[in-house]
Formats: C-alpha cells, sequence, structure tokens
C-alpha cells in the first residue's frame, strides 16, 4: 500500500466509510433481513394482497394507503453497528406498572363485561362485551393485571384502529419503536404481522415442513416466523412487559396461537431445582445482528443483555422462569456443557407440558373492519403461531408491545402456587 493510500485510511473514518457503503447499497444489508432493499416507504405490492377487512380497517381510521401498504423501514435508518443499536432505549424513565395497584377483584373490568371465559384452569381469558377503545384508566390498570395474572387476554368483534391500538400500548409502557420492522404507514411502533407479504416481498422460505423446525434447533434452523416457541424483544435493557396483537384478518380455521406460562414452567421444577436457579442470570440475544465496530469483518454479532433467570412480576409479586429456546443464549456462573443442558431442560418445560398452556382459535369476525385482540404479558410467557393454513387463507394483524421495567429477581418473593395456595407435592419424585 502507497503511503498516500495509508495516511488517507488513518485520516478517514474506516467505520464511517462502512456504515455509508452498508447503507446506500442495494445488495448489502446489516440488522434488516439479507432480501432487503434500499426502497422503504408505502409497498405497492402489498395493496395487491390486501385482505378486503383489513382495508376496511386502515381506511376508516384514516391510514393512507393510497401509494401502497405496509411502510418499509428506511435501512438508513437502522443501526449498523453493535454499540449503536445497543445504546438504543438504553435511558433511564419512569416505568409506571399499572397492574400493580388495580383492584384484584377487577370490578370496573367485570362489572362492564358480558361475560368473563377463562380458557383453562390458570392460563387464558376472554372478556365477552367490551370494547377496547372505550376502557377508561381504571379498566386499563384492571386489564394490566389481569393480563399478569392469566398471561393472556381476548377480546373478540374488536372495532380498533391503529392510532387507538398504540395509544393503548404507550399507556401500559413505552411502545417499542422498531426500525427494522415492517410498520403501518405513519404509525412507527404499531408493526405488521402479515406472513403472506413476508414471503412475497422478502422471499420468505417458510413450507409445510420447515416452518417449525426452530423448535427444535433455534440457531442451526433459522427460518424467520412466529411459528418456533418465543417471547419477544428480550435484549433490551427494559424488555417487554404487555403485547398487544390485533388480528383483523383471519383464516377460517387454522393460525392458531398458543401460549405458555412461565409462572407455571417455574412451578414445574423440583424445589431443590428452583433454589438453584434462584438468583441465577443468563444472557439474552437479539433478533437481529450488527457489526463490531472494532472488529467489523468478523461478521454479524447479536446485542446481549444480562437478566435474572428467574424475575419477579412487579404487578403480582409471583416468580416466573425467564427463558425462550431462540434468544436465551448462555447461564453465567455454569460451564458452557451445563449451561447448555440446564437451558434446553427449561425449553422444553415450557413447551412440553399441555397443562400450562393455552390454545386459542381466532375466528372471522362478521362486522366488516372489525377484528381480535390478544393482549398478553411477554414477561411470564412463550407463544407460538401454528402455520397450518399455509398461506391460503389470509392472516393478517398489527401488534404493539409495551417494554417494561428493568427485570429483577426479590428472593423473598413466591412462586404463584405458593400465592394461590396450591399442592407442590413431590412424593413421586425419586
Amino acid at each position: 500500500m502507497s503511503t498516500t493510500a495509508t495516511l488517507h485510511l488513518q485520516s478517514s473514518p474506516i467505520d464511517k466509510e462502512i456504515e455509508n457503503l452498508i447503507k446506500s447499497s442495494k445488495d448489502l444489508a446489516v440488522g434488516v433481513g439479507e432480501k432487503s432493499s434500499n426502497q422503504f416507504g408505502p409497498d405497492p405490492a402489498g395493496l395487491d394482497i390486501l385482505p378486503e377487512n383489513t382495508k376496511e380497517r386502515l381506511l376508516a381510521a384514516g391510514i393512507d394507503i393510497s401509494e401502497g401498504y405496509p411502510w418499509k423501514p428506511d435501512k438508513s435508518r437502522v443501526p449498523v453497528f453493535l454499540d449503536e443499536a445497543t445504546a438504543i432505549r438504553d435511558d433511564d424513565y419512569e416505568y409506571v406498572e399499572r397492574g400493580k395497584n388495580a383492584d384484584p377483584e377487577k370490578k370496573a373490568l367485570f362489572g362492564a363485561a358480558t361475560a368473563v371465559i377463562n380458557l383453562t384452569k390458570h392460563v387464558g381469558t376472554e372478556i365477552v362485551g367490551l370494547q377496547l377503545e372505550d376502557l377508561n384508566d381504571k379498566q386499563k390498570d384492571e386489564l394490566a393485571l389481569l393480563v399478569a395474572e392469566r398471561v393472556v387476554v381476548f377480546f373478540r368483534d374488536q372495532k380498533l384502529s391503529p392510532q387507538k391500538q398504540l395509544e393503548l400500548g404507550d399507556y401500559w409502557g413505552r411502545a417499542e419503536r422498531h426500525p427494522q420492522f415492517s410498520q403501518v404507514n405513519g404509525l412507527p411502533g404499531v408493526s405488521v404481522i402479515w406472513v403472506d407479504y413476508f414471503r412475497k416481498s422478502l422471499g420468505l422460505n417458510l413450507t409445510y415442513k420447515n416452518n417449525s423446525l426452530g423448535n427444535w434447533d433455534a440457531q442451526k434452523n433459522t427460518v424467520w416466523g412466529p411459528q418456533v416457541w418465543h417471547t419477544d424483544i428480550v435484549h433490551e435493557k427494559r424488555p417487554s412487559g404487555i403485547t398487544h396483537l390485533h388480528l383483523d384478518a383471519i383464516p377460517n380455521v387454522g393460525g392458531d396461537t398458543s401460549w405458555a406460562s412461565g409462572y407455571a414452567a417455574y412451578d414445574k421444577l423440583s424445589e431443590s431445582f428452583k433454589k438453584f436457579l434462584d438468583g441465577k442470570k443468563a444472557v439474552y440475544v437479539s433478533a437481529h445482528g450488527y457489526l463490531d465496530r472494532k472488529n467489523p469483518f468478523s461478521g454479524p454479532k447479536k446485542i446481549e443483555r444480562v437478566h435474572p433467570l428467574v424475575r419477579t412480576h412487579p404487578a403480582t409479586g409471583w416468580k416466573f422462569l425467564y427463558v425462550n429456546r431462540t434468544m436465551t443464549k448462555r447461564i453465567l456462573g455454569v460451564s458452557s456443557v451445563e449451561s447448555e443442558l440446564i437451558l434446553n431442560y427449561l425449553f422444553e418445560v415450557y413447551e412440553k407440558n399441555a397443562d400450562i398452556q393455552a390454545r386459542f382459535k381466532w375466528t372471522p369476525s362478521s362486522k366488516p373492519g372489525y377484528g381480535t385482540s390478544a393482549i398478553w404479558d411477554n414477561r411470564v410467557s412463550q407463544h407460538s403461531a401454528a402455520w397450518d393454513h399455509e398461506g391460503n387463507e389470509s392472516r393478517h394483524g398489527t401488534r404493539v408491545t409495551s417494554l417494561a421495567e428493568i427485570p429483577y429477581f426479590d428472593p423473598e418473593s413466591k412462586s404463584q402456587r405458593e400465592a394461590l395456595g396450591l399442592s407442590l407435592d413431590e412424593k413421586d419424585f425419586f
């Protein structure tokens, strides 16, 4: 290399050159899907497959889809380097746990409903006769507590605009604005959940045979999709709390979603194993990878954050197991072999115990523009969606995720079964 070239490199910030190259290239991508392009803004291609009921809902809400839908993210605004991505939302702000001081009997919420239906003994509740957009603050607080206790709560036949959905999300926490994800036009923070579109626009290779392979090994089998058991956004300083998915296009049959309880997963463990795990911490990683500024040619690196492996919920005060197969990397304080063995067992406790799970059958509304909402607590759950409809019928929704508290473990807290006075008999343990 000539002296002139060497001096030029020394005087030019290489990381800035790399960043400019990636953000201006049609063939390079960091922090977004490998098939993403420079094109951003409303996508005309989405209009070709937009379900009619979704269109009704968007237009009724005043969403401008005249030039396309959804809004594709601007690659120039997506972080390239790991330190920059890690710093997003790394600030301190006051988080209010809305369910903490709510009426434990939930008289304002239940009193206004026509029916309250529990799907299983401890997981999943359906509220009938209420419109989410009409809830007052007291009812919202009681709903937050109900979600914390029952893991997931459902509302059918909802007339709910994306704007109102975002407003609810910001009430329960700070709604996460995801720079990489397709969004409702003009509404950062309202992510589009639309596998049909992702298959078309991103070339997502999703098939009958491969769609759930990540449930065996999420690192080797990285087919994107909600079919693999997972928890959303665990790598943040303040990970996800309440998440609200509203489906406005639903297959007549298929596309069910299952949730599993982290409270119950913890109580499935032996008391001696609980004591071993209490106080342990683990490393949680992001879904997207970024470049190490000091070694940019070493390949994408995930954001890593350390959180308690067993957490305490601030509203219920109950302990819960905080792991998921796709984004829990390792347990601190044990060997890599021990960590892998323990984590694989904990993943399966969540995934293989049907008595700690609820499966919800979404059903299309007969009212134009209406849909169904699922509101769950990402802290205390994992979820998985069945892709048995294989894209032959439309499935479209919008999601808002509220970020919650900095995770903590209170050694004085109780498990759910302890708090409810339920049996923890171990007479069959050897």
